[in-house]
């Protein structure tokens, strides 16, 4: 039981875990930005489009509800399939989904754009350094001390 809870503490002090957990409150906050998006901006435009209250609104009647004449009373609730709320929901997963898919391309450019601006710096660093002058062999060595002999003499 020891080990369990020794293992636990190693895997929750991994920086990945931390890093994940980072991930999913931005996650959640950025979800919430996209569904205050659609749920406040795009759908009422589509609303507007439509002529209905809400797409989220939209369905059809299977079976009518029964409405007492004298008091205007429900007596039988109507059943009705509600596929405007599916459609609300697979057009809040696609605007998620694009926003998701747009934001980490232009997290992605930006990486690129960054590792290409340090490469080209390295790249004029290297060129303005002068080479090294490369290493006399041995027999330069040789005649040059053959060459210093001869000027002192």
């Amino acid at each position: 039981m020891k080990k369990f809870f020794s293992d636990f503490k190693a895997f929750i002090n991994k920086g990945n875990v931390m890093d994940m957990a980072v991930g999913v409150v931005i996650a959640t906050a950025f979800g919430a930005i996209t569904k205050s998006l659609v749920a406040d901006v795009i759908m009422p435009l589509v609303s507007l489009a439509t002529g209905a209250n809400s797409v989220a609104d939209w369905k059809v009647t299977l079976k009518p509800e029964i409405i007492d004449e004298v008091t205007g009373d429900v007596l039988t609730a109507g059943t009705y399939l509600n596929y405007g709320n599916f459609l609300q929901t697979i057009i809040d997963f696609l605007i998620i989904a694009f926003s998701v898919f747009v934001a980490i391309r232009v997290i992605t450019k930006s990486a690129e754009r960054a590792a290409a601006l340090v490469k080209k710096k390295e790249q004029e660093q290297a060129a303005e350094e002068p080479a090294p002058e490369p290493e006399p062999s041995a027999e330069e060595k040789l005649l040059t001390e053959i060459r210093d002999l001869l000027k002192n003499k």
